[in-house]
């Protein structure tokens, strides 16, 4: 049977001292992957990304899943990426996960016509940086993220005239701030998962009363959302934007305050993806690796 590691992080296992709230997610994920991966000829086995025994050429490839750490650590983890894609087959590809783990690959999706929300871009969260964002994006209210992170890791929301959070709540380095869009806490946010860029299925992302953060770990929801035509090939425009075919493929989208959707990001690295709304997600994504296993590297 081919041999696929599965990445993920020690932090997403409940056993472990450091467990994440959401490492739910994880045994979600695994196990509406493995039985569909099995059945299709491949033995997926979950690998800690930094365990010091783990031997990437044991393997017939790597999928980076739940690596929900790496962005605390992030010049390690691309270390081992580069290990893993030196030794075996990396998915998604090295060059693509580079690409994608600075969230100004934004303006490079703006350029080929991705809708995006308008950003402001800074070396650092400051006051001073913080206060001429609301003068260029011209609004009361905006949400500052860091360049590299995720899961709202180091996120803020600030409202003009209150106090700037403080520093270890803010992003570490530069970063990027945009509108707070009212649709996140009305309509929540769609996710739309592509496997081999074959589209699978959409989750609507609900946060709790009172948050604007999606994730579950604050207290949001999922439901299925299914997407009307429009919406569909809107999500399809942002996947053909970027360069080569992805194994797996988040494309996270809010509705602006033009009434159209906008895109948040795209995930090429180790998003959730949604195993709940999508029950045939992981017969899908079998056949993708499928296909990409056999055409040589």
């Amino acid at each position: 049977m081919t041999r696929i590691a599965f990445l993920t992080a020690a932090c997403m296992f409940r056993d472990n001292p450091a467990a994440r709230a959401d490492c739910f997610e994880y045994e979600l994920e695994i196990a509406a992957l493995q039985p569909a991966c099995a059945a299709a000829g491949f033995d997926l086995v979950p690998v800690i990304w930094d365990d010091p025994d783990f031997d990437p050429a044991a393997f017939d490839g790597a999928m980076i899943g739940t690596c929900w750490d790496y962005m605390e650590k992030p010049d390690a983890f691309m270390a081992k990426l580069e290990a893993i894609s030196a030794a075996t087959r990396l998915f998604n590809p090295l060059p693509m996960v580079r690409w994608n783990s600075r969230k100004t690959y934004l303006k490079d999706l703006a350029e080929r016509g991705a809708p995006m929300i308008p950003t402001v871009w800074a070396d650092r969260a400051t006051a001073d940086t913080i206060t001429a964002a609301f003068e260029t994006l011209d609004c009361d209210d905006i949400v500052v993220k860091p360049v590299l992170g995720a899961g709202a890791w180091r996120q803020a929301r600030i409202r003009k005239g209150e106090p700037v959070p403080a520093a270890e709540a803010l992003p570490p380095a530069d970063c990027m701030i945009q509108p707070f869009l009212p649709a996140v806490a009305e309509e929540g946010e769609y996710a739309f998962l592509f496997f081999g860029g074959e589209f699978s299925h959409c989750a609507r992302k609900i946060p709790a009363s009172g948050d604007y953060r999606v994730q579950s770990e604050y207290g949001g929801r999922e439901e299925v959302h299914v997407p009307g035509e429009d919406e569909l090939a809107l999500a399809r425009s942002v996947l053909d934007c970027i360069d080569g075919e992805p194994l797996y493929a988040r494309v996270d989208m809010l509705r602006g305050l033009d009434g159209q959707l906008a895109l948040i990001e795209i995930e090429l690295i180790e998003p959730y993806l949604y195993p709940e709304q999508g029950p045939q997600m992981g017969e899908t994504l079998a056949r993708a690796l499928g296909r990409m296993l056999a055409v040589p590297a």
